[in-house]
């Protein structure tokens, strides 16, 4: 009887992912370029209006 109660005790197990966790950062850093781009092409266009 010992022995069937034993048996059905949950375990819980701890493993690591076999592949290595990733976090994509791309969307931040492109947007965070284009605000940059964006002031500057207005302080360009604002430093020279016949530019166009």
């Amino acid at each position: 009887m010992v022995v069937a109660i034993q048996a059905c005790t949950p375990t819980v197990q701890v493993a690591a992912p076999k592949e290595p966790i990733t976090i994509n950062l791309n969307i931040k850093l492109d947007a965070d370029v284009r605000v940059r781009l964006e002031e500057k092409a207005k302080e360009d266009i604002n430093n020279n209006p016949n530019l166009f």
